[in-house]
């Protein structure tokens, strides 16, 4: 059983040491530790670093590309390099890496095809009052849309994926991964888990929540985005019934106004109740139409998919049949079924000092 922890990294010179040096060197149940960083264009020694580290292996961006985009870059790189599960975390050694043991178990046993570390973030001291009830709202709005009930920490970057949950994931955003992979993932019917965790003290402030407005603006569209992506015909019903609602009771104002007599002087009732029907028969069509886009685009990601499930070797043919290995992907011949802990333990690479004896860095463009 292959494991990958994924680093995406951008200028982590002075905490990507911690964050390697804590991964476990052996887990229960792993044959094969390795580490993946993706530097999303670092301007100090964040490569460096990783080469002296002994990183497996490095995959640079030649320029910032944002956060959901380098997941996604590092994501795919996992399983071509035959990862069963990949666990991502962050440069700045916010999650604890000793948990991955903890965070992987659901995956190993088969209850879960993603879990989700959980900061239990009532209990973090360094969030506020109103950060820690945001970030109850957001969770509970992101559980409500995507269906997947045990999503307790929506916006977590620690996160554990098994092979086929990794192969369905296709990103659109570019600022961050964690909302979008979890309404997707609760849209195709993927299992997710959430696991209690503790954080790492702070060490720099967030990347990503530099001020309350331009982080809930920016979550917001995420939210609003992936759901109407997966939902547009309840989307746009629901925003068009409001506008029928509000032009029934405009007409029914202006027609209570007409039969007292008074009809001409609350005209004003009568245009403004045309306008929200209108605006009505426009939700309803554009949702119509765009439920027939989001099919064609569920038959191109599905085709997509199988593409991909067949270079990976998630699904092979049988007398015309297809077997979808929905688990951990291909399993050695060592391993035993999901419901029993592997006992096998690896040994990861030991740090070196001659960036030639690591493996070749993968540039992008």
């Amino acid at each position: 059983m292959k494991l990958i922890v994924m680093v995406p990294c951008l200028n982590e010179e002075a905490t990507l040491p911690q964050v390697i040096s804590s991964i476990p060197d052996q887990i229960p149940g792993i044959s094969c530790i390795e580490t993946l960083i993706v530097d999303d264009g670092s301007t100090d020694n964040t490569v460096a670093v990783a080469w002296r580290l002994g990183v497996d292996h490095i995959i640079r961006l030649k320029h910032n590309m944002g956060l959901a985009r380098a997941f996604q870059v590092g994501l795919d790189a996992c399983l071509d390099l035959g990862a069963d599960i990949i666990v991502n975390t962050d440069g700045d050694n916010q999650y604890p890496s000793q948990a991955i043991p903890f965070l992987i178990g659901p995956i190993l046993t088969g209850e879960a095809d993603i879990a989700i570390g959980d900061r239990q973030t009532q209990t973090v001291k360094e969030f506020s009052a109103l950060k820690k009830r945001l970030e109850w709202l957001g969770s509970w709005m992101v559980r409500t849309l995507s269906g997947a009930p045990d999503v307790r920490d929506a916006v977590s970057g620690f996160r554990a994926y098994s092979r086929y949950a990794a192969s369905r994931n296709h990103l659109v955003s570019s600022y961050s991964h964690t909302i979008e992979t979890v309404i997707q993932a609760g849209k195709k019917g993927l299992r997710i888990l959430s696991v209690p965790i503790r954080t790492n003290p702070k060490t720099r402030p967030s990347r990503l929540y530099r001020n309350l407005f331009g982080f809930l603006y920016r979550s917001g569209a995420t939210v609003v985005r992936s759901y109407i992506m997966y939902e547009p015909l309840k989307a746009f019903s629901l925003i068009g019934m409001f506008s029928f609602l509000a032009s029934i009771g405009l007409g029914g104002q202006f027609l209570y106004f007409l039969l007292s007599g008074q009809g001409p002087e609350h005209m004003q009732s009568l245009v403004l109740s045309v306008v929200f029907f209108i605006a009505g028969i426009s939700f309803a069509t554009f949702g119509i139409l765009a439920d027939h886009i989001a099919t064609n685009r569920r038959l191109l990601e599905e085709l997509v998919w199988r593409e991909k499930a067949g270079r990976l070797g998630l699904l092979e043919s049988t007398h015309g049949v297809g077997i979808l290995d929905r688990g951990l992907g291909h399993l050695p011949k060592e391993s035993v079924s999901l419901g029993e802990m592997h006992t096998e333990t690896a040994v990861r690479r030991s740090p070196v000092t001659n960036p030639s004896a690591a493996s070749a860095t993968k540039v992008l463009k």
